[in-house]
């Protein structure tokens, strides 16, 4: 008899059912499709601010314990230790090696220009982009170019393979009058044999202090140098979590953590414990995070999901007015007929009973609807704001019904009170 009624009350009100079916579907579509973005956001902001830079800068260790002498730092070490290049694939063995996108190595000398009344000038050796050896069947490109796609080049890049290429900063090729296919002749100060000819291949823009250095390929400058395999640091660009109190409690070191705290942070993809595990995996170095990049990262992303729960929580509220003034009119439509049924008996936990459920399938298809109105929804801002799609989340699929049968309910339980203030004889003589 409950689901005859159930049954008769949908075929009599399609167009009013249909109409809060249609406020449940346009909220669950909003609901879900914000779960998506909100859940996928993290990694899409992540890569998206990896287009700034590296998080995390690997050096030897013996240039992270400076010297202090009447308040200057001195550390008569820098510049003389330096990190294995074969230690690179190491970077890619640790817990977090997926969360790995790009590394570059460097090595900075001071050269001369030999053909240019020996002008002294830096030169940086590093990779532009190339497969990383040792990993195996494993394909992993490392180089300036992945790592730092905002420096420019007008002209070519050089070949990693090529001995005979480089890039001239910006400031230095105005300075000297430098242009793409000049050459060049770098020397090593007091070392006659050690010279190179090489062909200036572009002109690098970065904004940085590079504009004003040579930049070449790694092997040339490690040549040039003596100091073949070499590299004085390594640039690390790492997907991470946003900070929050644990992680920023450890900067005061891993011993104010306690058993329970320090494994939750190992096992959390922080930039703090990534550069952890890779002091862990390379003996000797010191892996510094980038806190300015790291705090920026999760300040975005922070502020981003903060403004998704904000708009969640006003399409509930919004959804449930409108599902409440559906119902209110509803009620009064329906009033002869509540009125009869209390006449034959019918108690008002039963009546309530009976619109609470009408309800509530209203909002579980509604929902259902929504959620795969929504999975379309966050494709398009997937495509439209990143350019590539957001992974569906299936957790998203009960999440939405739920929510919406709690917008039905709620947009429900304030009308259904109107149902205590009906007394059959007066409904029933419609004398209201």
């Amino acid at each position: 008899m409950f689901f005859a009624m159930i049954k008769q009350s949908f075929m009599r009100a399609r167009r009013r059912k249909a109409l809060a079916a249609s406020t449940i579907v346009l909220a669950a579509g909003l609901i879900t499709a914000l779960m998506n973005l909100s859940v996928g956001v993290g990694d899409k902001m992540a890569k998206e601010m990896k287009s700034y830079g590296a998080n995390i800068t690997v050096v030897p260790k013996s240039e992270n314990i400076p010297l202090e002498i009447d308040g200057v730092d001195y550390n008569p070490l820098k510049g003389q230790v330096f990190i294995a290049e074969s230690d690179l694939p190491k970077i890619k063995d640790i817990f977090w090696h997926n969360n790995i996108i790009g590394l570059a190595p460097f090595l900075k000398i001071s050269a001369q220009l030999a053909d240019r009344d020996d002008k002294p000038v830096t030169v940086i050796g590093t990779r532009f982009d190339t497969v990383l050896a040792g990993l195996g069947d494993d394909e992993f490109r490392i180089g300036v170019r992945p790592i730092n796609p905002f420096w420019q080049v007008q002209g070519n890049w050089p070949d990693d393979s090529d001995r005979t290429g480089v890039l001239a900063g910006a400031a230095i090729a105005r300075e000297m009058g430098l242009k793409v296919g000049d050459t060049i002749v770098l020397r090593m100060p007091g070392q006659e044999q050690r010279t190179s000819r090489l062909t200036i291949k572009g002109i690098l823009t970065t904004g940085g202090a590079e504009e004003s250095f040579m930049v070449g390929p790694l092997p040339v400058v490690q040549a040039l140098a003596g100091l073949e395999g070499k590299v004085q640091s390594i640039s690390v660009s790492a997907m991470t979590v946003p900070e929050d109190r644990l992680s920023r409690k450890t900067r005061r070191g891993s011993d104010a953590l306690d058993a329970l705290e320090y494994d939750r942070w190992y096992c959390t993809a922080y930039v703090g414990s990534i550069s952890h595990q890779i002091e862990e995996a390379i003996p000797n170095v010191a892996a510094r995070p980038i806190w300015q990049v790291a705090a920026s990262e999760g300040t975005v992303i922070n502020k981003i999901q903060l403004l998704m729960i904000v708009v969640t929580i006003a399409v509930f509220i919004a959804s449930g007015l409108g599902i409440s003034s559906l119902m209110v009119t509803t009620i009064m439509e329906r009033s002869r007929e509540i009125g009869l049924m209390k006449a034959l008996g019918a108690s008002e936990a039963e009546i309530y009973l009976l619109f609470l459920t009408e309800s509530a399938v209203v909002g579980a298809v509604g929902g259902l609807l929504g959620c795969a109105a929504g999975a379309g929804l966050s494709q398009v801002i997937g495509f439209s704001v990143f350019g590539s799609p957001v992974p569906f989340n299936p957790i998203a699929i009960p999440v939405s019904v739920v929510i919406s049968v709690a917008i039905a309910l709620a947009g429900s339980l304030m009308p259904s009170r109107l149902i205590a203030r009906l007394h059959p004889a007066e409904v029933l003589h419609e004398r209201r």
